[in-house]
Formats: structure tokens, sequence, C-alpha cells
């Protein structure tokens, strides 16, 4: 692709304006570690829930979304709705939860749950384990994903695509800090919606797709279905089609037993941080609901109109995630070119920035500054963590050359935390978890994960209910083998975060206070907000390859959700929220 002087010019004023950001906000984030990594938690819900979704919008989802819908159709894309009833129960039951908290990572969580020798290595291991080489797969898999926009685009080989991503990305991140990256977010969000929409748009408008007639012409009815074909014959079903087991891994399952960046049950990850961030907890809730809302309903359907625009102009592409950047790098005229590589540079930006920033958190705060030296002062604290930002970029820069499907790493990250989200979430609604418990449900997925790779052929996703089952039974098992946290401890911890529910009447009898808080009313609205969200994506999806008054359904479920969650949040005193 050959890019003209116009097209540089929009890259490069692309790159200056993020630069900018970084340097805005290099005093302010070298103030205290606070700063650093929580924006000394003053961000409002619009700027915090913006952040989250551009960090989940990377440079691999476009590419891997594709994918996906040129294999199995708009239905194969469940491999990662079904996560919504999770982000949903993140909005209800954790978010404010994580505000209340007040620690620095989610990781420090441990030591404010558990108790001795125990929840210290829990926050140890974990802080190692997430933020090194679980961080740096998830790089690995983004810079994967820019590499082959370059290469496509510009014809850079991988070694020279990760390096130039990444040595931009470190610099702007290590200096700036998480306020200089959620504000970065907010710009690169824009930028990388407003190219995918384009690019949507230019590949519709092209003569040989034909808009969205002309794909219903050309391609199998099937491919437009929003829900997989479920039992049957599915070997040779034209969509999405699984067995009613692999479906329910999909929908039951994975959602809340997995552990995925972005997309965990209980808000971890920095989602969490972002939560902590917050304002307030009224801030926290109302901006993890539109992380939710626009993750799965708005931005995808750019993405899945350009992957079935590719199969029509590319048939016979091995590399279906590929595909997408050859619709950019044909079909796209003067200035647009340049305007979508910088849209696609912002996506990867904004979650590498994360990855780094996020990771480099675990690394300082719940490591280095707790077990290694405890007693410096906050410039030693920044000066490393600026250093240590660095260090993970390059070796996260290595991952991504042992790396060749996004898919593939994607898969592996399920399965090798399948189990432990019931950990995550009960840690909070049952007083006899404990930090074994958590040790525990880390480690097992792991041994049954290599088993079933090395004894068995079970395949992803039916490998979820064997993982679930194993890892579930072992942390439970060592659950009551072990003794529970002492009293005085958990009492304390109720006192500061007030969980609801039955699983602390125990605890709360214990201290003499009132029972918790019921948690009925947020079981309603967990229930309500998964039907606003994918009656909303539905709804999205049946206006623009169906009809409007096939769409009027959903929107009518999606109101009245809405109107629910409103009057319930109205009831509690969460009156509107402004800043």
């Amino acid at each position: 692709m050959t890019l003209t002087a116009i097209d540089w010019a929009v890259i490069i004023g692309y790159f200056v304006v993020v630069l900018a950001i970084g340097m805005a906000f290099y005093r302010r984030a070298g103030t205290s570690v606070d700063h650093y990594f929580l924006s000394g938690r003053s961000l409002p819900w619009w700027l915090a829930g913006t952040s989250m979704v551009a960090t989940t919008f990377a440079a691999d989802t476009p590419l891997a979304v594709a994918g996906i819908v040129a294999r199995d159709g708009i239905a194969g894309n469940w491999i990662w709705w079904n996560a919504a009833l999770g982000s949903t129960l993140a909005v209800f039951f954790f978010a404010r939860l994580w505000r209340r908290a007040g620690i620095l990572t989610d990781v420090e969580f441990a030591e404010l749950r558990y108790t001795g020798r125990p929840a210290a290595f829990l926050r140890g291991f974990r802080a190692l384990y997430l933020g090194l080489p679980i961080n740096f797969l998830i790089m690995g898999w983004v810079n994967l994903a820019m590499a082959k926009i370059l290469l496509v685009t510009m014809g850079w080989d991988r070694l020279t695509a990760v390096l130039i991503s990444l040595a931009f990305t470190g610099v702007y991140s290590s200096v700036s800090g998480l306020w200089g990256v959620v504000v970065g977010d907010l710009v690169q969000f824009i930028l990388a919606m407003g190219g995918t929409i384009a690019l949507a748009w230019f590949a519709l408008r092209l003569p040989a797709v034909g808009g969205i007639a002309g794909l219903r012409e050309s391609l199998p009815d099937s491919t437009f279905q929003f829900m997989p074909t479920i039992g049957g014959d599915t070997s040779t079903a034209e969509t999405f089609a699984l067995p009613v087991a692999a479906f329910i891994a999909f929908v039951g399952v994975q959602w809340w037993a997995s552990w995925y960046p972005g997309q965990e049950a209980s808000g971890g990850g920095y989602v969490a941080q972002r939560m902590m961030s917050a304002k307030d907890e009224r801030h926290s809730l109302l901006a993890t609901l539109w992380f939710t809302i626009a993750h799965y309903c708005i931005r995808p359907w750019p993405w899945i109109l350009v992957g079935l625009a590719s199969i029509v102009l590319y048939p016979s592409v091995a590399d279906r995630e590929a595909a997408y950047v050859m619709v950019l790098r044909d079909h796209l005229p003067v200035g647009w070119r340049g305007l979508l590589l910088g849209a696609f540079f912002a996506a990867y930006m904004s979650t590498i920035g994360t990855q780094l920033n996020w990771g480099c958190s675990y690394v300082i705060n719940d490591f280095y500054r707790r077990f290694v030296r405890a007693d410096a002062d906050e410039r030693h604290y920044i000066r490393a963590a600026r250093l240590t930002t660095l260090l993970l970029m390059a070796l996260g820069g290595v991952t991504t050359f042992y790396l060749e499907s996004i898919r593939q790493a994607w898969e592996f990250i399920l399965e090798s935390g399948a189990g432990i989200g019931l950990v995550l979430i009960l840690r909070w609604y049952w007083w006899r978890v404990n930090a074994w418990s958590e040790v525990t449900a880390l480690v097992a997925p792991a041994i049954g994960f290599a088993y079933l790779n090395l004894f068995t052929e079970v395949a992803f996703p039916s490998t979820l209910f064997y993982l679930v089952t194993w890892t579930t039974i072992c942390w439970l098992v060592v659950t009551f083998l072990t003794p529970p946290e002492p009293t005085d401890h958990l009492i304390a911890f109720y006192r500061r975060v007030r969980p609801g529910g039955p699983g602390w009447a125990r605890i709360a009898r214990a201290a003499g206070d009132p029972p918790p808080e019921a948690i009925g009313s947020l079981v309603v609205d967990w229930m309500a907000g998964w039907v606003l969200v994918y009656s909303t994506l539905f709804g999205i999806g049946a206006l623009l390859f169906q009809s409007l008054s096939a769409a009027l359904p959903y929107a009518a479920c999606a109101t009245a959700a809405a109107l629910l969650l409103h009057h319930h949040l109205t009831k509690r005193g969460w009156k509107s929220v402004t800043g």
C-alpha cells in the first residue's frame, strides 16, 4: 500500500497529539504512586468507562472478530458475547465494592481479605503471575495483530513492526501514568471507532459487495444468524454449530468460571483498576455499566460488517484475520488510509498502554514495595515504575514471536484459568473462603489443562467442563480442610467493604452488627442489565441486517430494562451523576 503525504501527515499528527497528552500529565503522574496507578482516585464515570472499553478495543479485536465471522458467521461471536453475563454481574455486584475497598490493585485484595503467610504468598504469586507471563501473553497477541496490520499495509516484517509500535507506546506510558493513559484512551477510542466505522462504510459501498443487500445475496442466510445452531448434525451446519454440551459450556460456564482480562465476572484486572480510580461508588458503577454497553453493543458491528465484506472480496484467503486489513489496504481512498492506520495505532496503544501500567502496578506495588523495598520514598517507586514499564514493554515484544494465532492465545487464557472465577466471586460474598482456596484455584486448572492436552483429545470449549469441575472440587476440598481466616480479621473486612448476602450473616452476628444487606435487588438489577445489553446488541444487528420492525421488540426490551435500572438506582439515592 502506498501512503501519500496526506496519509503520513494524519499518522504523524496522531502521534504528536498522543505524545503531547503523555507529557502534559508527566508531573501529575510523578507526584505519588496513587496518582501514577490510580489517577488520584478522581476519574469521572464517562472517562473511566471509556478507558475500559478503549483498552479492550485493541488492534487484535477487529481482526479476530473478522476471522470468527468468516469461519463461523455472526453467531461465532458467542465465544465472547457470553461474557456479557459476567460483565453485568461485575457492574452491580462488584463495582461499588472495589471502590469501597480503597486499595491500589486487585492483587492487594489478597491481604485485605486474608491474613498471614498464605495471604502474602498469594499476593506475591498473583502479582508476578499476572504481571509477567500473563501480561506478556496479552501484549504478545496484541503485538501480533499490529504486526499483521503493518505487514499487509506497509510490508514491514514482524520485528520492525513490533519495535516501532512498542517503542513509542512504552515511552508514552512510562511518563504519563494512568491519567495520561485514560485521557489518551478517550482520544484513541474516538479515533479508533471513527476509523473502523469509516472502513465499514467504504467496504459496503464497493460494487463487489453491494451494501447489506449484496452481502445477503452473496452469503448463506445462516451467516447472519445471531444464535448458533444447537445440537443436531453440527458437522454439516453452514454456520457456527455447537453440540448442546458445548453451548452450555459457553453460556452456562465460561462467563463465570474462567478468568479473562476485561471480562472477569468479579471485575478484576484493569477493569478493577478503573473502578478503584473512579470518584466514588456511583461513578464506579456507572463507568462499568457504560463500558459493558459500549464493549458488547456498539464496538463489534463495524468489525462484523468488514469481516463479512472480506469474505466476498477475498474468498480464498487462508488468513481470515489478515483479510480485514486487506480491505483497508486495497479499498480506501487517499487520506482515509492514514486515518485508518492511525486508528489501529490508537487501538493498539490504548491496550498496550494499559497493560504496561496495570502490569507494572502489580510488580511495583504488590511485589517490589511489599517484599523487596518497603521503606523507600514515593519518588523512588515512581522511578522504579517507569523503568519497569520499559522492561515489560521489551519482554512483551519478545513474546510476540512465539505466537501465530490470536484466537489460539484467547483459548489458552480461558482454559488455563478455568474454575478460578467462582473463587474470585465468592471471596466477596462468603466468609469461609480463605487464602488457600484461592491458591488452589490458581494451581488446579494449570494441572488439569496439562493433563487434558497430554493425555486426552478433548477440545475447547468442552475442556471447560472438565477443568471447572476439577478446579471447583479441588478448592472446595482445600477450603474445608484448612482453617478459616481469624474472626477479628473477617469482621474488619466486613465493616470496611460491607458485602451483602447471607454469606456474611455469621460474621455480622459475631461483630454485633445488623444483618448484611439483602442481595435480591442486585440479582434483579443484574438480570435487567444483561437483558439491556443483549437486547441492544441484537437490536442493532436486526436494524442493520433485517428491518426496523424486526428491531422494535429488542428496543422495547432494552427500554424496559433501562427504565427498571434507573428506577432502582434512583430509589437508592443515586440520582444523576455530574462531573
